[in-house]
């Protein structure tokens, strides 16, 4: 506000200092956003330059043949789309089940926070475990072969703990007076829940996809001891067929080929094909989460 004489009254020291730290803090928070944004930018562009030179229809559309130094990739892309959607019709509705059910309907205690710190205890476990678990459980005490579902479910209970705390956040941001005015109407509890809860908080449920989305397609130990081979030159028949995914063809080819250098572009044509197919899934997420989210702007 300005003085009696026109002149705007002088900023006291403290308020200037406050004014400094905050744009200390701006500019700290500029910096590393440029840095990340750089140290992606040379990543992918060393990628590109060094794999996109391979990547071609014949590379894309046709069989490996000759140990995987010849041909393409065809199963390997194939097995890990199928891998990614697996995992994610798995996952995806026991994860938003179980967060119904923590943040709606269990009550404040021990059990409840027991449970939790079992989930965030598993959204933290190195991914081998989880592929020494599935083997141990689906393989040597259930049975079933090494193949897709196995590696499938394996790769579900990895990405479940994301999915739930995802879940729980967005829907704990959701606010109270939607709830209480969902109530007010008669509305069930339930019904709450399908239709004001899960609406509002589809934006964040789906931004835990899109994180799932990323760590299945790009793991390699769980579906290690789980369903994916090196060399299978066919594609999966059903879902007891073991497969190739494009994480472990690009693992096995950098550590174990036998000639490392000479297939040195089909390891990076091979990684742009991951990152290539982890954004197109991204940006289908990225599409349905703005749908909604417009979808319930507008009936707000």
């Amino acid at each position: 506000m300005a003085s009696e004489n026109g002149t705007k009254p002088k900023k006291s020291a403290a308020r200037k200092r406050r004014d400094l730290y905050q744009k200390t803090a701006f500019l700290f928070m500029r910096m590393a956003i440029i840095f990340v944004v750089l140290i992606l930018l040379v990543i992918l562009a060393d990628i590109f330059m060094k794999g996109h030179s391979v990547i071609t229809i014949d590379f894309l559309t046709q069989m490996p043949r000759n140990q995987m130094t010849e041909g393409g990739i065809l199963p390997c892309i194939i097995g890990t789309v199928e891998l990614v959607v697996l995992s994610l019709l798995i996952a995806v509705p026991l994860g938003i089940i179980s967060a119904i059910y923590l943040t709606e309907y269990a009550a404040e205690g021990k059990i409840r926070w027991t449970v939790e710190q079992a989930v965030n205890n598993l959204a933290g476990t190195p991914s081998i475990v989880f592929g020494l678990f599935g083997m141990a459980l689906f393989i040597k005490y259930i049975g079933l072969p090494r193949s897709l579902l196995t590696a499938s479910l394996t790769m579900g209970l990895l990405i479940m703990p994301v999915i739930i705390r995802t879940t729980q956040e967005a829907m704990l941001s959701v606010p109270k007076e939607y709830r209480e005015a969902s109530h007010a109407l008669g509305v069930t509890k339930w019904e709450t829940i399908r239709r004001v809860v899960l609406p509002t908080a589809y934006s964040g449920i789906i931004t835990g996809i899109i994180i799932s989305i990323g760590r299945a397609a790009g793991e390699t130990a769980p579906i290690l001891f789980t369903g994916a081979v090196y060399y299978y030159p066919r594609l999966p028949d059903s879902v007891f067929s073991p497969i190739m995914a494009l994480s472990y063809h690009l693992y096995v080819m950098a550590t174990e080929s036998m000639n490392i250098e000479a297939t040195r572009p089909i390891q990076y044509g091979t990684a742009l094909v991951l990152l290539s197919i982890v954004f197109i899934m991204n940006l289908a997420a990225v599409g349905i989460r703005r749908h909604y989210k417009k979808k319930v702007m507008r009936s707000n």
